[in-house]
């Protein structure tokens, strides 16, 4: 199997000085391991009544779209502001250098729709806390989350319903 931590590369002070960005770009070069990759994240919830994947913009959007394909259902963007035609749902949340807000179609998910909601990172687990909320905001339920990379440190699964499955392949 294909060792995805190798393809992870580590961008030092960027975006800012004193965070390191973890760059997916070389693992999805790499037809071999961006296959692993979808199959590992897919894995733990095959079998679960899943009604579509929500995807968290931007790169989000990849790795949801992937595994909808892979789990044999529909998927969702959880987009940024203004990228949507109306009517949307819309929630507003605190980023570590300002805010930042997420919307979704309106007619996107009936009520009580079952999602997995799918990012790449999880960092301090304000965005993945908007998603699962802004979901919750129009009646679906949540099922669990997948995530290629969490960054222990920052500690982000502690904003994650205990209750609620959180899965992530890769833990720096």
């Amino acid at each position: 199997m294909t060792n995805l931590n190798l393809l992870i590369r580590d961008v030092p002070d960027f975006p800012k000085p004193g965070v390191v960005f973890k760059d997916i770009g070389p693992l999805l070069a790499d037809p071999t391991g961006f296959a692993a990759c979808i199959t590992a994240l897919a894995t733990p919830w095959r079998g679960t009544a899943i009604d579509a994947v929500c995807g968290i913009e931007s790169r989000g959007f990849i790795f949801g779209a992937a595994m909808a394909l892979e789990l044999k259902t529909g998927f969702v963007p959880l987009r940024k502001v203004g990228k949507l035609p109306p009517p949307i749902v819309g929630i507003d949340y605190d980023l570590e250098y300002g805010s930042a807000r997420l919307e979704i179609g309106a007619q996107g998910l009936p009520r009580g729709a079952r999602v997995l909601l799918v990012d790449d990172v999880l960092a301090t687990g304000g965005t993945l806390e908007a998603g699962r909320r802004l979901l919750e905001t129009i009646g679906a339920e949540i099922v669990g989350a997948g995530v290629v990379i969490e960054i222990d440190a920052l500690a982000g699964r502690r904003r994650w319903p205990v209750a609620v499955p959180l899965r992530a392949l890769l833990h720096c």
